[in-house]
């Protein structure tokens, strides 16, 4: 890959996305591309195939995506379902009819199904129901796999799907509305220390386990997938090890320096006992993740402190 290519990275203002430029901005290349929402909507085709060809584009790393906790997928199915398939069939399709033979194509772990063998492996793909608190998003996501998947079975283009495990980072959705589990509780613990140390109320049990990967190791992946051909088209992308929720909180707490108790509120949903990422298949490729959770969640922490005057409540519509 040249350091000059034509680089449109969709969604390079979001989490991932901006994590994703800075990557390859510092590995040399120099030629990125990025639209906002408002300058180009991804849900248009039309819109999607003139700008692709007009830019005269040479790869395509799709970080677009409508995303949430289990309280946005449960409100808002139909949005998840729908944003989420035309963004990414409009650029796979618009790709394709642009004759662009490099894209990377990110999903999340949630296309597995809600009781695979753990660790999960790529081939549990469509070998068992999904869990209910976020199919709507997956079955979008499993689409858009399936779609780089033919493209490269029937024409021979380099697409390849990128599966990540729990994200966190820098950049990351601090509403408590619509944020994952993480961004969600370091919020919590940084306010209830702030009125004094009250008790933090978490959802579940506590019990189920999860696995998390800082974002920047996701942007190292993806360049890595940028820079080799994969022999295969999907790939899981995870640190490699799990936690209970439990202690993940009990991380964040510490980190935090809340001295208050945890209430775990038993009656509201725990979502999927385990989702852990078997990871060898791109270790064997030459890539593997490097940040620990407690360095990212230190890294993540000190950006929030910096950056939480600026938060603003995220409204689906």
């Amino acid at each position: 890959m040249k350091k000059s290519s034509k680089i449109f990275i969709a969604g390079h203002k979001g989490m991932v996305g901006s994590a994703i430029w800075r990557a390859l901005i510092e590995k040399g290349y120099t030629n990125l591309i990025g639209k906002s929402s408002s300058e180009l909507d991804l849900r248009n085709q039309s819109a999607v195939n003139s700008f692709l060809k007009s830019e005269n584009i040479e790869v395509i790393i799709d970080a677009a995506a409508r995303v949430g906790g289990i309280l946005a997928n449960n409100t808002y199915p139909y949005q998840f379902l729908m944003d989420n398939m035309l963004i990414q069939n409009n650029l796979i399709n618009g790709a394709y009819e642009a004759g662009i033979e490099k894209f990377i194509f990110l999903g999340s772990s949630c296309i597995y199904p809600k009781l695979a063998e753990q660790p999960l492996k790529e081939d549990a793909l469509l070998t068992g129901a999904l869990e209910p608190t976020n199919e709507w998003y997956a079955i979008a996501k499993i689409s858009g796999v399936k779609a780089c998947e033919a493209i490269r079975k029937q024409y021979g283009l380099d697409y390849v799907s990128l599966m990540p495990t729990n994200l966190y980072g820098t950049h990351d959705n601090f509403d408590l509305k619509t944020s994952h589990v993480l961004p969600a509780m370091l919020r919590k613990f940084h306010e209830a220390k702030e009125q004094g140390n009250i008790p933090v109320e978490l959802w579940g049990t506590g019990t189920p386990m999860r696995e998390f990967l800082f974002v920047d190791d996701l942007a190292e992946a993806v360049v890595f997938a940028l820079e080799h051909k994969l022999a295969a088209h999907l790939y899981n992308v995870g640190s490699g090890s799990d936690l209970t929720i439990k202690a993940l909180a009990e991380k964040i707490q510490q980190i935090v320096g809340h001295t208050g108790n945890i209430v775990w509120n038993s009656n509201m949903p725990d979502g999927t006992p385990r989702k852990w990422m078997d990871v060898s298949k791109l270790k064997k490729e030459g890539w593997e993740a490097s940040t620990s959770l407690e360095a990212g969640l230190q890294i993540t922490y000190a950006w929030f402190l910096e950056n939480k005057e600026s938060f603003k409540e995220v409204k689906i519509k």
